[in-house]
């Protein structure tokens, strides 16, 4: 198995995972020919794809899938809670009724129910979902499993559940939520108070501090590899993330030392394969 995250920032959030027979877009969140581009870029033809898995249904997520269901043609696996909050434009907003009907004829006939608590598969990988604390209707994180190679991925969540600690456990690659830094967060001018907060909250977004916390005390050291994604373009610097999750592994106390790389994932390009 291997996997790529094609993009993650508050611009836009896809993540492909792939093994030698299958290949699965998580989210769909930068326009269209951003991500058709990006698959160019790391070899997958759009032709492809067996799947697009959306956790949930807020626009850096979600918000290139209807266009990019013109250019493909394997199924979305979405909720019903998600799939039903998907359609719910407001008058107004992005087209507002029009862009509703956008939404529910191009998911006409492609879409395939699943249960943010059941395991279902795509292919031949076989995923684990579970909920994550976040302002979503129905918003999950899951490990994809191949054969004995588990890969975590969670983005847009709060705070680091007892359920999310425990997924975590024996996976050899963890893509996750590095959102801010605590203190450029409540320094940024941009953003309003009321958009801090939600960010702060426990159903708003990860801070850099809230994920060194897990490495250092819960972290069981057996993922390879820890991909830093969602990181603001505003309220956090690529390098502070990743000193201080570097710093973080480093004082964690275990009697043998995680050989664990951290990567940084991009806003604007792929990231390398990871393959296991």
């Amino acid at each position: 198995m291997r996997f790529t995250v094609l993009g993650s920032g508050s611009t836009g959030n896809a993540v492909l995972i792939s093994s030698e027979r299958t290949n699965v877009l998580v989210d769909a969140g930068m326009s269209a020919r951003e991500i058709l581009r990006r698959l160019a870029a790391v070899g997958v033809d759009p032709d492809e794809l067996d799947g697009v898995l959306i956790t949930h249904e807020h626009s850096d997520h979600a918000g290139g899938l209807r266009v990019l269901l013109g250019a493909i043609k394997c199924p979305v696996f979405i909720s019903g809670e998600t799939e039903d909050a998907f359609y719910s434009t407001r008058k107004g907003v992005q087209n507002g009724e029009s862009e509703s009907a956008k939404r529910k004829a191009a998911l006409s006939g492609r879409s395939i129910a699943i249960e943010s608590s059941r395991e279902f598969r795509i292919g031949d990988i076989d995923f684990e979902p579970f909920s994550v604390p976040h302002d979503a209707v129905d918003n999950f994180g899951f490990v994809a499993r191949r054969d004995s190679v588990r890969v975590a991925t969670l983005m847009d969540f709060g705070h680091i559940t007892p359920l999310i600690k425990e997924k975590l456990n024996g996976c050899d690659a963890i893509v996750i939520e590095s959102n801010h830094s605590r203190d450029m967060l409540r320094a940024c001018s941009v953003y309003s108070w009321d958009l801090k907060q939600r960010i702060f909250s426990n159903t708003g977004h990860l801070s850099n501090e809230d994920l060194a916390d897990w490495i250092t005390n819960d972290f069981d050291g057996a993922a390879r590899h820890i991909v830093l994604a969602h990181l603001s373009q505003r309220a956090n610097d690529a390098a502070l993330a990743r000193i201080t999750a570097e710093t973080a592994l480093q004082m964690r106390a275990p009697l043998f030392k995680a050989e664990t790389t951290i990567t940084l994932s991009n806003h604007s390009e792929p990231t390398e394969w990871f393959k296991f």
